[in-house]
């Protein structure tokens, strides 16, 4: 834990580091990949890297991890940690590269700040990084021994089954292990990294939720192609598996991580999503029909037209399927295409939601912030409302609980 004399540095020095870590973390990346280019290859987005997120999200984790000790020394924010450790394992992150980090990452600190880095502070902020990686390469080791993968060798060759085109813009892939062997052991919510060699010959990395069942024979990732939007370049990965990936193609995938995942508990489950953000709730009804639960149910499901909505109809079976489960859609077009549904954004008032009910939230950052202020309003407990983030967590990183 923080000792009390780095603490008391940390807390008087923590506006102005964390003021900077914009800056830092932008130095940092542009030094460490100046110096180590393999470390695009495979394991960075260069999208996220494009449009800062990555950057942020560093800046966000340091600064948050560094304010949960200084606000309680003898703690650790274990659902940051927890967050960012299955997001790593995805990754196949190894021990020797928290060392790497630590010295582009302190180089910058330095080179940004200036003398206000005397060897006091370097000592209590270095205490806090090697903190926070102690911790996270912990967590990484013991999911690694749970998932049985060698983090020096993560990926596995997954062959394509069938490829599926859901909307004109989501495709399915339902896939089995190349060389015949069983399927690693997932949870309803879980998600893989799939490893593609872009045509530059660099290879890139983006996590797909698992959307059909765990205990099903075969693996199904269900694709969105990120369009560009504004300054945000185009999905890489996205774009070339709806381009180019048909059944009989191989794919390149980790074993399943991931820390949001559905519980085996007894109480209602409120199950809410916007976009392609439906996938890992779609594999937690899956799971739920597979095994014939009895749980009450609620899905909730924002899109911008029926025409547009990936596994709609898959939602429907499963509905269909279980005991005891009800579902309702908002589009903002063309919502008298689909019978009973609503017109518009997802509004959660009047529906009468159980207040006790476990909640599972997935989709873009605005529309799950604003329906966790409704969920809130309607009397949902924060501590039930369990959220996904498909990239880089800026929610969590950020402080929000």
């Amino acid at each position: 834990m923080l000792s009390p004399e780095s603490a008391a540095v940390v807390r008087a020095t923590l506006p102005a580091v964390g003021g900077a870590l914009g800056e830092i973390t932008t130095r940092f990346y542009g030094t460490m990949f100046a110096e180590h280019p393999a470390l695009l290859d495979g394991m960075f987005n260069r999208g996220n890297q494009a449009t800062g997120e990555q950057r942020q999200a560093l800046a966000g984790s340091i600064a948050g991890f560094a304010t949960a000790l200084v606000a309680d020394p003898d703690a650790r924010p274990d659902a940051l940690l927890a967050r960012i450790a299955h997001k790593h394992a995805a990754l196949g992150v190894t021990e020797d590269q928290y060392t790497i980090v630590h010295q582009y990452l302190f180089r910058a600190i330095a080179e940004v700040l200036g003398e206000a880095v005397t060897p006091e502070v370097a000592a209590a902020w270095d205490e806090v990084y090697w903190l926070m990686a102690g911790a996270l390469i912990a967590r990484e080791a013991r999911l690694y021994q749970e998932a049985q993968v060698d983090p020096h060798k993560p990926w596995r060759q997954w062959t394509v089954v069938e490829r599926r085109e859901e909307t004109p813009d989501v495709v399915s892939f339902l896939l089995r292990p190349a060389d015949g062997g069983p399927l690693p052991e997932a949870r309803a919510g879980q998600y893989v990294s799939l490893r593609a060699l872009m045509t530059d010959g660099i290879h890139q990395t983006r996590q797909y939720s698992l959307s059909n069942a765990p205990g099903d024979g075969l693996r199904r990732i269900t694709v969105k192609r990120v369009a560009s939007v504004a300054e945000n370049p185009e999905g890489e990965v996205s774009s070339l598996l709806h381009g180019t990936v048909r059944a009989g193609d191989e794919l390149t995938l980790s074993a399943p991580f991931g820390d949001v995942i559905l519980d085996d508990a007894d109480t209602p489950l409120l199950l809410v999503s916007a976009g392609i953000g439906c996938t890992p709730l779609v594999g937690m009804l899956e799971h739920l029909a597979a095994t014939g639960s009895t749980r009450p149910v609620r899905v909730l499901h924002a899109d911008r037209s029926p025409a547009d909505h990936a596994l709609r109809a898959d939602t429907r079976r499963l509905v269909g399927q279980l005991a005891d489960a009800s579902a309702e859609f908002w589009y903002e077009q063309d919502a008298e295409a689909e019978p009973g549904s609503n017109e518009g954004l997802m509004d959660l008032d009047g529906l009468g939601l159980p207040v006790d009910a476990d909640v599972y939230l997935c989709g873009a950052l605005p529309f799950m912030r604003d329906v966790r202020t409704q969920l809130l309003k309607a009397g949902v407990p924060a501590r039930t409302i369990r959220y996904e983030v498909f990239g880089p967590d800026l929610w969590l990183a950020h402080g929000e609980d």
